[in-house]
């Protein structure tokens, strides 16, 4: 194992090699192994990663592509950045409180992503004083405590931000939503909130469902695919495999791209030995290389020119059965669509006609089509309608609720749709929010709460004081990141639940806490013995995950012990609050309650031993509850009576135990198998090797749950987004040695970058008419109608064959340039994929 670098390491400024040729290979297998090694050393990364992706082992703590079927899966199921967030996660790096007293916050905040995070698991509950420069240990119930207490000396439940991570389980997730609805607030932002929540607005309104219509037998049958503002072999490397399976069938694969991708040009599959040995598979048939924003305009060209192949040729192009029985507003849309202005559609995409027509061509031959996006087309303002329009131009041929056919919208985390699955989301419908009061006897809140802008806003005017984030790095992650820092520092509290070091823990309230937790590699012991959690894949498929190494301390605990005990501990606050205050509902009882709650909580900090076998044999001991699982919560999920101490009319605190829902995940499985719909014998279908698929109306019936019933055209205005002379269209990307908002390397290598994260990609053409060359130092400016002034300082520029008039750098780095009121129509996601920007020479 290396050591923890000890010292930021300088930014070598880019070499600017250009995009490489081809994706994977050894050269992926090698770097997989070597920081593998680094960090956890050849015993443990062999032991770890050979149950990666496996039906007895865990789900991949990085993106969210779907496993194949447990008869088709390799030795090795995962890919290079799969195995590097394995590595990060399993690190045998620890944090002590040493480190914390050598380091300030001041000293934290000044370091890199990188750096912090190469610095090892967090392993014991850490504590920020008001007025303190420094974390120090603190204990689990002083820790609850802490947090308990000021939640309950909130004025309005809605003064509190409760943030979801999508590497959250399922079970976690619904505990966590379960408990902030209790407590009366709908504030639930989320990752999605800054991703594809503009594909769950557009999919809603036009096939009654927010989530992808395929499979990945679906996929991997198509005739054509098009890949759209998605770079498959950074973000989903997996995703390479089933598009080699799409050519070597005969299919076709479009990319559609400002940037050139190396994984999409060829692709050495390194589990076939030509992939080892030979050129490997060649996958787009053809790159569109798109100006930022253009895609909306692209959909409607091509479905322009099926609408005139149709008129051309009537009754051979179009569904027309599938139209007059399963949509509507088809009239509305193609009369929009005639009066299409080609040199808008040219301006707007950057694309020849001719290229459009070979795309439009290769539509006209393929019977079944899929299309595949990622943030390229959802960080957009128009973003939700660009998306429509992709269900627009589907919906034409039919092309949705076949086999190989449909949308498919590919999910970064690992457990991202899950988490909305189970009710993570500000605003979740009527219908999940009845079934939830009834089954836990409460009435949930039912205003919206915040998304993830509105949170930062919130926090930024003092209508938000707390923050709670259950995973992620939110500083880090979200736009405006000056004005993030300043609204997350004048919070009088803010609590992180991590596995790791980020800027977010650097970032903090006037109070900190830091409550460290299991990993997904880890092996899960509670009172009913050892657990396994639950995930959704992108693509609908729910299937358990089981730790497999020993956890990396004692102090550890599991998510869902951590939402439990934070529950408890708040309940029995606001119930001793309320009992403090004349008149309050409660009285004296409600002291007598906060005792019976802290009663029933203090068995989760028990080390009466469960035991468990990490996969290198090492004996893993678990808390147990106090008392039995069946005194709290029967597995059929038969809920207690009332306590005597809750006075049902004042709503202040559920009957809601919370100490056995950790000691047995089984008993949070049957509340959900009763709460969302399709999770019905929940625990017999994951013992099924591989899991089950979700319900999908429209993929399953071509059953469209929209108001009418039907799925829905919709009329999108095409509005070109011109920049000034002088400058340019930003999209913020990750590297290749990223995941997220965690930097694994400072390599990227797939563009020729090595050992920088601050330069700029720019078109050598673009670069001839500002004057400036490959090499330059440039300040990086936003422009946005506040007239704020928004500077990402010192990068390199880097001469690259993007689309004219675009750039490309990546975030978090260049995250201070996106305006926090610049977002999307309808979702609110920033708009990282379009921003006006203009290179300042540096002096």
């Amino acid at each position: 194992m290396r050591r923890a670098p000890t010292t930021d390491p300088e930014d070598a400024g880019g070499t600017g090699r250009g995009p490489a040729s081809w994706a994977a290979g050894v050269p992926g297998v090698a770097h997989a192994l070597g920081q593998s090694w680094a960090q956890m050393g050849a015993r443990r990364s062999l032991a770890t990663l050979r149950l990666l992706n496996q039906v007895d082992g865990f789900d991949c703590p990085g993106c969210a592509w779907p496993d194949p079927d447990p008869n088709h899966r390799h030795a090795a199921e995962f890919c290079e950045n799969g195995a590097k967030a394995v590595a990060e996660e399993a690190t045998l790096r620890r944090l002590t409180p040493a480190f914390f007293a050598e380091h300030s916050l001041t000293g934290l905040a000044g370091r890199s992503g990188y750096w912090l995070g190469q610095q090892g698991r967090l392993v014991e509950p850490m504590l920020k004083a008001a007025g303190s420069d420094h974390y120090v240990p603190v204990g689990w119930d002083e820790a609850f405590g802490v947090i308990a207490t000021e939640l309950a000396a909130l004025a309005s439940p809605d003064e509190a931000v409760f943030y979801t991570s999508g590497r959250t389980s399922n079970e976690a997730a619904f505990l966590y939503q379960l408990f902030v609805r209790a407590f009366g607030t709908n504030n639930l932002p989320d990752c999605s909130n800054m991703c594809h929540e503009s594909s769950g607005a557009a999919l809603t309104e036009t096939i009654g469902i927010g989530k992808g219509s395929v499979t990945l037998e679906d996929l991997e049958q198509a005739d054509l695919v098009l890949v759209v503002g998605q770079n498959p072999g950074t973000n989903h490397p997996r995703m390479l495999t089933s598009l080699e399976k799409v050519k070597r069938r005969g299919g076709s694969i479009v990319a559609v791209n400002p940037l050139p991708e190396a994984s999409l040009l060829r692709f050495r599959n390194p589990q076939k030995p030509s992939g080892v040995l030979g050129a490997g598979t060649t996958l787009a048939d053809q790159f569109l290389k798109i100006r930022l924003n253009g895609d909306l305009a692209l959909f409607q060209a091509l479905s322009r020119r099926l609408l005139d192949a149709e008129d051309a040729a009537p009754g051979t192009v179009l569904d027309h059965g599938f139209l007059a029985a399963h949509t509507t507003g088809f009239d509305a849309f193609a009369a929009h669509l005639r009066t299409l202005d080609d040199e808008e559609v040219a301006v707007a995409t950057g694309l020849a006609a001719a290229e459009i027509d070979e795309l439009a061509a290769r539509v006209l031959a393929s019977d079944k089509i899929i299309v595949c996006w990622a943030m390229g087309l959802t960080q957009h303002a128009n973003a939700v309608a660009t998306i429509r329009e992709v269900v627009n131009f589907l919906l034409l041929r039919g092309n949705i609720g076949r086999p190989g056919a449909g949308v498919c919208p590919v999910r970064g985390h690992s457990n991202v749709q899950g988490d909305r699955t189970m009710g993570i989301w500000e605003k979740m419908p009527d219908a999940f929010l009845d079934r939830l009061g009834a089954e836990f006897r409460f009435s949930p809140p039912r205003h919206h709460g915040y998304d993830v802008v509105d949170a930062i806003r919130a926090m930024r005017d003092g209508r938000a004081s707390v923050f709670v984030g259950l995973g992620g790095n939110f500083v880090a992650a979200t736009p405006d990141s000056a004005v993030t820092e300043s609204a997350i520092r004048s919070c009088r509290l803010t609590v992180q639940i991590s596995t790791k070091l980020n800027r977010s823990h650097a970032v903090t309230g006037q109070v900190a806490l830091i409550l460290p937790t299991l990993g997904r590699t880890e092996i899960d012991v509670q009172a009913g013995g050892p657990q396994a959690v639950t995930v959704e894949d992108s693509m609908g498929s729910v299937h358990a995950s089981r730790g497999t190494i020993a956890p990396a301390g004692p102090a550890l605990r599991s998510e869902v012990a951590i939402v439990t005990g934070l529950a408890a501990a708040t309940f029995a606050a606001r119930l001793a609050r309320l009992g403090s205050v004349p008149g309050a509902a409660g009285g004296a009882a409600a002291t007598a309650g906060a005792a019976a709650v802290t009663a029933a909580t203090a068995g989760s900090a028990s080390t009466a031993a469960a035991d468990g076998t990490a996969a290198d044999g090492t004996t893993v001991t678990g808390p147990v509850a106090a008392g039995t699982a069946a005194d709290r919560v029967a597995v059929t999920g038969t809920a207690n009576a009332d306590p005597a101490w809750v006075d049902p009319a004042s709503q202040v605190v559920p009957a809601i135990d919370w100490a056995g829902l950790a000691g047995d995940y089984r008993h949070v499985r049957a509340h959900i198998a009763r709460v969302i719909p399709g999770f019905d014998d929940y625990e017999e279908k994951i013992a099924h090797p591989g899991g089950f698929l979700l319900p999908h109306p429209p993929r399953d019936a071509r059953e469209f749950r929209t108001p009418s019933g039907r799925a829905v055209f919709t009329v999108n205005q095409l509005t070109v987004l011109r920049v000034p002379p002088g400058h340019l269209l930003l999209q913020t990307v990750r590297s290749h040695d990223q995941y997220n908002t965690t930097i694994y390397g400072r390599d990227d290598r797939y563009r020729g970058v090595r050992n920088a994260r601050r330069v700029v990609l720019v078109n050598p053409d673009d670069l001839a008419v500002l004057g400036l060359a490959d090499g330059d130092r440039v300040d990086l400016v936003s422009v946005w109608t506040d007239g704020a002034q928004r500077r990402a300082e010192d990068f390199r520029i880097i001469a690259y064959p993007t689309a004219r008039e675009c750039a490309a750098a990546y975030f978090p780095e260049t995250n201070v340039l996106v305006p926090l009121d610049s977002t999307a129509e309808r979702s609110n996601t920033p708009t990282s994929k379009s921003l006006v920007i203009r290179l300042e020479p540096r002096a």
